[in-house]
């Protein structure tokens, strides 16, 4: 029967790998824990791995054009350095209008 949990996070996988350390580092683990808590951290460790992978693969700029493309139609702010698209804006008085 497969493992029904669901993934561990980044946090808890580290947790698990930090606590399964410290107590192989006692050296007062059973022998028969040992396989166990190795198993344990192999899962755990591939969980943190896995995290870091997609990490660095935004980080590399691996993504598509087309995510970008979404990510500016989606509410980012807008470039202060880049024209309006609209023209300058006539309605709303400059500072070095004299008032009327």
């Amino acid at each position: 029967m497969p493992d029904a949990s669901p993934p561990l996070s980044y946090r808890e996988a580290y947790a698990r790998l930090a606590r399964i350390a410290a107590e192989l580092e006692t050296g007062e683990a059973d022998l028969d824990r040992v396989l166990p808590l190795l198993e344990e951290a192999r899962a755990a460790y591939a969980a943190c791995r896995e995290r870091i992978e997609a990490v660095r693969e935004v980080l590399a700029g691996e993504w598509t054009e087309g995510e970008l493309a979404a990510d500016d139609q989606e509410g980012r702010a807008p470039d202060p350095d880049s024209p309006d698209p609209d023209g300058p804006d006539t309605d709303s008085p400059d500072a070095d209008d004299e008032p009327y």
